[in-house]
C-alpha cells in the first residue's frame, strides 16, 4: 500500500505524474476513452506492477499509447501502407492498430505474443505526459480486472487508491468506452477484435473489407489466443448479476414483472422511463449516449446496492456494437432473447 496523489491537470502536475513514469510508477490518466492505468511500455517491472494493482491476467496482452504515429516505427517491425491510410483518418483518436512488435516492446507488455497493439490518443492530458515522460505508456483501463471501466478521476481512485502513485483528474471521458482494435489482414482487409467508437462504417471508408470478429459477440475458448484485450475473460461487470434481454419495451417490462425482487433494478434507454413500474436507471437515448454513460451507470448501481440487474440490449448497429460487447461480457453472457 503507498498514498496516491490525486492530481490536476497544471502543467506542474503534468511533469510530476511523466516523473511517476518514467521512474517505473503507475499513474490513473484520463484518455477520450476511458481512464488508462499509465506505465513505461519498455519498463518490465514496471509493467508488471500494472498486472499486479490491476488483478489483470498475464496473457491479457496491453495497448501501448504514443504522441504519434510517425513513433510507431521505434516499436514495431513493419508498418502496413494500409496502417498509414488508417492512422491518417483516425489518429488521434479511439483506434488501436495491431502491429508486428520489436524488442523494444517486451513480451509482459504484449501478453506474450509477438505483436502490440499501438494508439495515438487524442485527450490532452494524456498526450502531454507522453511527451513530457518521452515513454511509450502502456495503458490498460484504470479498474480493478473484471469491473467497469472508469470514465472519472473518482472511479480510479476507488479502484485504485493506495496501489498506484497518482492518478490525474481530467474530467469525464468522452467516448466512455474503450478504443477500436483491429488487426490489419492484408492491403484491403483489417478485423475488429473490439468494437468502439470508430465503427465498422466508418473503417470501410478507408478500407474496402472490415471482418466482424467472431469473439466479439461469442465466448473466447479456453485455449484459444487473445489478440486483443477484453476478448477472453469476463469483463466491464459490476458486483450485481448482469443478465442482457434483447427485447422490445412490453416484453422486457413482462419479463422484468415475473422475475423482479427488493434489489432487482433494469437498466434501460431513455425513451423507456415514461410510465416503467419499477425501479430502474436510464443510460441514454442512442448509442454514442449510451456508450458514454454505460460503465457509469453500471458503477451507480452497486452504489444501489442492487443485486440483479436487466439491461435492456441495445443496438448493434455503430457504435451500439461496442456497448453490446461491454454489457453481454459483463453479463457473462447471459442473454435473454425474447
Amino acid at each position: 500500500m503507498m498514498e496516491t496523489l490525486l492530481l490536476n491537470d497544471s502543467e506542474s502536475s503534468l511533469a510530476k505524474a511523466a516523473q511517476l513514469i518514467k521512474n517505473g510508477g503507475l499513474v490513473g490518466i484520463p484518455t477520450e476513452t476511458v481512464y488508462g492505468l499509465g506505465a513505461d511500455a519498455s519498463n518490465e517491472e514496471a509493467v508488471r506492477s500494472i498486472f499486479a494493482a490491476k488483478g489483470r491476467p498475464a496473457d491479457n496482452p496491453l495497448i501501448v499509447h504514443l504522441a504519434c504515429f510517425a513513433d510507431a516505427e521505434k516499436y514495431t517491425a513493419v508498418i502496413p501502407k494500409l496502417a498509414y491510410r488508417l492512422a491518417e483518418r483516425f489518429c488521434p483518436g479511439p483506434l488501436t492498430i495491431i502491429l508486428p512488435k520489436n524488442e523494444r516492446i517486451p513480451y509482459v507488455t504484449s501478453g506474450g505474443l509477438d505483436t502490440v497493439g499501438i494508439r495515438i490518443p487524442a485527450h490532452p492530458v494524456m498526450r502531454r505526459i507522453i511527451e513530457l515522460s518521452g515513454c511509450p505508456i502502456a495503458a490498460p483501463s484504470a479498474n480493478t480486472s473484471g469491473y467497469p471501466s472508469p470514465t472519472a478521476a473518482e472511479h480510479v481512485m476507488t479502484d485504485m487508491n493506495g496501489r498506484i502513485a497518482a492518478v490525474v483528474d481530467g474530467g469525464q471521458s468522452e467516448f466512455g468506452v474503450e478504443s477500436t482494435v483491429i488487426a490489419i489482414e492484408n492491403e484491403n482487409t483489417v478485423r475488429i477484435l473490439r468494437p468502439g467508437c470508430v465503427t465498422a462504417e466508418q473503417l470501410r471508408e478507408v478500407c474496402e473489407n472490415v471482418i466482424i470478429d467472431k469473439a466479439i459477440l461469442n465466448e473466447l475458448g479456453k485455449n484459444e489466443t487473445a489478440a486483443s484485450p477484453g476478448m477472453k475473460y469476463k469483463h466491464y461487470s459490476p458486483n450485481a448479476d448482469v443478465v442482457l434481454i434483447d427485447a422490445e419495451l412490453d416484453r422486457f417490462t413482462e419479463y422484468v414483472r415475473e422475475n423482479n425482487g427488493d434489489k432487482v433494478y433494469s437498466l434501460i434507454f431513455d425513451g423507456d422511463a415514461e410510465g416503467f413500474p419499477f425501479r430502474y436507471l436510464t443510460y441514454g437515448a442512442d448509442d454514442y449516449e449510451q456508450a458514454h454513460n454505460v460503465f457509469q451507470r453500471l458503477r451507480e448501481l452497486d452504489e444501489l446496492g442492487a443485486e440483479k440487474v436487466f439491461v435492456r440490449a441495445p443496438s448493434k448497429d455503430g457504435v451500439g456494437l461496442a456497448v453490446y460487447n461491454r454489457l453481454i461480457r459483463a453479463a457473462g453472457f447471459e442473454v435473454i432473447r425474447i
